[in-house]
């Protein structure tokens, strides 16, 4: 694999390649064993973990022999919301990645389903994905569908590309939108700074998010959003574009950015939540409805709001004030 460095800033090749989605590069300290044995080299030569990017450098990129990782089965506490022969709906926690990957092949959704379900799962898109038709960012709590059959699988997926899926989300951010109600719509890319994040680029593929505010804070809203596109991270895009980043995420915002829009005197109350009951953002997909894809019959699921958001909205409640819609 070979990847041209396109930036006028010079940058360390191991923060560089750590940042980007491969998932052979999954840490920065992977990235200094494969430099240290000359799997990464730049224009051709060997190079040092703190070698500097130029305008123009080619970096290459070969890979160690792909070990075998067998997902093996783990039981851990999964709220199932839904489940019959084909499918299965469950209330992933935060904190949980949803497959394994090099660096993490256990403690992950896909190992405790398959103790859940014994195994009774669809192949999925990749061997380390059986019965995951979509995904939820790890810090992401709330419903996801399992496939238990390829036939339900392959159903499921293209009802996803059709936009026959509904799914609602909850998200408390800092800020308030401009509308009670509203759509927001624009192109999101990968970033070329940081290949981990995303961001609005006319380059990249429109995304649609419905918002409408269901409980107003001085200062902070709950919102309900509405995907009619599935772009990746594209509620925390389209949040922190329009000023109101959801709180908690540290990806498209900041601590530091959400004291901004505080005064003062409460930077210690949100320091206080954030470092004790708040420790992920704080978004979770609500609600998925759809029609069966065998039977035809109406899903309508809901993920109970966790404890942290509850306790989240509850603290907003003593501090801010609230009017819910």
């Amino acid at each position: 694999m070979k990847i041209e460095y396109r930036d006028n800033e010079e940058l360390r090749i191991d923060k560089f390649l750590s940042d980007q989605d491969i998932d052979e590069l999954y840490s920065r300290t992977h990235v200094h064993k494969l430099i240290q044995k000359n799997f990464i080299k730049v224009n051709g030569s060997s190079i040092k973990k703190s070698y500097k990017l130029k305008f123009g450098d080619i970096i290459q990129l070969k890979f160690p022999p792909e070990k075998k990782v067998e997902v093996i089965p783990e039981k851990m506490d999964i709220m199932v919301l839904y489940e019959d022969e084909y499918l299965a709906i469950v209330n992933k926690p935060d904190d949980l990645a949803v497959h394994p990957a090099p660096g993490h092949p256990s403690g992950t959704l896909v190992n405790a389903i398959m103790h859940k379900f014994k195994g009774n799962l669809s192949s999925g898109s990749h061997k380390l994905r059986p019965g995951i038709v979509h995904r939820l960012d790890m810090d992401t709590s709330g419903a996801i569908i399992i496939a238990k059959d390829n036939r339900t699988h392959s159903l499921l997926s293209k009802m996803f590309q059709n936009r026959e899926i509904e799914k609602i989300y909850r998200a408390i951010v800092a800020g308030e939108p401009k509308q009670q109600e509203a759509t927001i719509k624009t192109s999101i890319d990968r970033s070329k700074t940081n290949r981990k994040k995303m961001t609005v680029a006319e380059s990249g593929k429109q995304a649609i998010t419905h918002y409408k505010i269901i409980g107003h804070y001085n200062l902070f809203s709950y919102l309900e959003l509405n995907l009619e596109t599935g772009r990746t991270h594209q509620i925390r895009v389209h949040l922190s574009h329009i000023n109101c980043p959801i709180l908690g995420d540290e990806t498209y915002s900041s601590l530091k950015r959400s004291l901004s829009m505080l005064p003062n005197h409460y930077h210690k109350k949100l320091k206080y939540l954030r470092a004790n009951h708040l420790k992920r953002q704080a978004l979770h997909a609500y609600k998925i409805i759809f029609e069966h894809p065998i039977n035809n019959k109406k899903i309508d699921v809901t993920a109970p709001i966790p404890e942290d958001m509850k306790y989240t909205l509850n603290w907003l409640n003593e501090f801010f004030g609230n009017e819910y819609m």
